[in-house]
């Protein structure tokens, strides 16, 4: 049976707001980051004929956890059925965790032509680390048929590349929205532009979060 997966990354966070790298730290949702979180679970209520039959996974930081508690409301379904699951976490950045981005740039001036510059820092996790979690995660025969899951900026673009077999370059091409998330179907990957939550008519929120600036 083929496997459906939305892929939804968190709305905008306070550290998303400063331009600040988050990795395994935390900080909560913006006003705009609730809203967005709002519109992506509007979205999927439009979309699904049933949002019952579709189990919600989510990383267990918070502001994921938060992202999805949003949208289980919108959707109509108790947040107590969320599922945590470790191996949707943002890439740990290491040394470079709270660190805004652009002081690293101005620090490393290289980074600013190194499409995979989120892995230069010191006890950062290694890319081939992440890809094998990721891996594994999709290829795990106990995750259902279909499934919602709120991930992270960097995670997701990883997970996407995984998903659909991109080359390295395509998959760093690819861009990291609060304001769209995607639809994972046949190894074909659909964007789904968000619906506001108070109307029917499609929008885009705007925000700096949804930039490659302020990824994770």
């Amino acid at each position: 049976m083929s496997r459906v997966i939305y892929l939804l990354r968190h709305g905008q966070t306070e550290f998303n707001a400063e331009r600040r790298m988050q990795g395994h730290c935390d900080s909560p949702l913006t006003a705009l980051g609730e809203s967005q979180a709002r519109a992506m679970g509007a979205t999927l209520r439009a979309e699904l004929a049933d949002p019952a039959d579709w189990p919600i996974y989510a990383s267990p930081l918070g502001r994921a956890m938060q992202t999805a508690t949003w949208v289980a409301k919108e959707l109509g379904i108790s947040s107590s059925t969320i599922r945590p699951e470790p191996r949707l976490i943002e890439v740990c950045f290491g040394d470079w965790e709270m660190q805004q981005v652009d002081t690293l740039h101005r620090r490393y001036p290289a980074l600013a032509t190194q499409v995979d510059w989120h892995f230069q820092a010191a006890d950062c996790e290694p890319y081939a680390a992440v890809v094998a979690r990721i891996e594994q995660w999709l290829n795990d025969p106990e995750l259902p048929p279909r499934m919602i899951v709120v991930a992270h900026g960097l995670l997701g673009r990883i997970l996407r590349g995984v998903y659909a077999k991109m080359d390295f370059t395509a998959l760093w091409q690819q861009d990291m929205p609060q304001d769209a998330f995607f639809r994972l179907q046949d190894g074909v990957i659909t964007r789904l532009a968000c619906l506001d939550p108070m109307s029917s008519d499609s929008i885009c929120l705007d925000g700096a979060a949804s930039t490659e600036a302020a990824c994770v």
